[in-house]
């Protein structure tokens, strides 16, 4: 696509944008700000925000629209920005979390929830009436350990968000082979343990994602390539895990191994997908007869390499993924039937992390 036809892509746009996060130490410029084509899914970039270093998960507070991006680096941090005109305006400068290698968060009413992977520790930040984001941090240690010395030596959290209901702060630890579910005061910031669900031993969960109907989750595993049924009882707060389902390792080179990065269902909750670094493909699981039994439908290649974020689109009709050492976001159609994919198109962001639409 030339330049004239990206403006005229732009131009269709309805307002709707996207946020991409791409890491700075490997060349990334920051935060993308790209505009969305509703008819062809395209992302135009309009402007690029370097002043967070290694934003590589971005999340929209969905009552104030200001945009988070956590800092992943040896220090840790967050920082808000607020969109304007196709543009981001910082709400001040990057906040500390109190925890190292922060890799994911996420908005509880006035509170902002980070994930701090190398310090294996969840933190809980205050937000201002404007959506600024301010200290100190309340931290929570996570304890344990697996038996990857490599990957496992002490607790890694990964992901951080509240289950549907917004009662309960449920947290994705690699290095114990754990979830962890706490109860959150809104008022002092203070996260309490409630339960904990131990995986399979070495089996590293990476990143969980709900079903809409507020009962089932499936947990992606990245050192054992594999996805947990689990059963979300939101009364009482547990996680009870039901079956796993192996992912598939077709396509990896030999002698080497796959890595699920993420896993994301539908709005319509027919389908949950599986995005696999190593063999750089895309898993699509049929859930529509039954959440608690997923069906392998399809596997697409990503359009890149090493896919770090999947997302589907807010209308369920289109996939991005973010391939992390190609460099770009490519996007998919989704066959709303079939659940099937396939490549529309793709547009250069490099060392690609994440993307978010408003």
């Amino acid at each position: 696509m030339d330049g004239a036809e990206r403006r005229n892509e732009a131009d269709r746009s309805t307002g709707r944008w996207a946020y991409i996060g791409s890491f700075t130490s490997g060349g990334g410029k920051g935060i993308t700000v790209a505009a969305v084509d509703e008819a062809s899914g395209a992302l135009t970039p309009r402007t690029t925000v370097g002043t967070v270093p290694n934003p590589a998960c971005l999340a929209l507070a969905p009552e104030t629209g200001v945009l988070y991006a956590v800092s992943d680096t040896e220090e840790g941090g967050v920082a808000a920005l607020r969109p304007e005109a196709g543009g981001l305006t910082a709400l001040g400068p990057a906040v500390g979390v109190g925890g190292a290698g922060t890799t994911h968060l996420s908005v509880v009413g006035r509170r902002l929830l980070t994930a701090n992977y190398a310090s294996g520790s969840v933190s809980s930040l205050p937000l201002g009436p404007d959506g600024g984001v301010s200290g100190p941090p309340v931290v929570l240690a996570h304890r344990g350990s697996g038996p990857d010395p490599e990957r496992q030596q002490g607790p890694h959290a990964h992901q951080v968000l509240p289950d549907p209901g917004g009662r309960w702060v449920v947290s994705v630890d690699l290095g114990s082979d754990s979830v962890r579910v706490c109860a959150l005061d809104r008022t002092t910031g203070v996260l309490r343990a409630h339960t904990e669900t131990v995986l399979r031993a070495g089996s590293g969960p990476r990143h969980l994602a709900f079903h809409p109907d507020g009962e089932v989750v499936y947990v992606l595993h990245e050192l054992e390539p594999q996805l947990t049924v689990c059963r979300w009882e939101a009364e009482s707060g547990r996680l009870e895990p039901l079956s796993e389902v192996a992912i598939d390792s077709d396509g990896v080179p030999e002698g080497e191994r796959a890595y699920p990065s993420v896993v994301s269902v539908s709005p319509d909750g027919r389908f949950a997908r599986a995005a696999v670094r190593g063999s750089n493909r895309i898993l699509t699981f049929s859930v529509a007869e039954n959440a608690e039994k997923p069906q392998l439908v399809d596997g697409v290649d990503c359009g890149g390499s090493w896919p770090r974020d999947l997302v589907t689109d807010p209308s369920g009709r289109r996939v991005y993924v973010a391939n992390e050492w190609s460099g770009d976001i490519t996007w998919f159609d989704a066959d709303p039937r079939t659940g099937r994919l396939r490549r529309a198109g793709a547009v250069e962001v490099p060392a690609a992390a994440c993307v978010v639409f408003s």
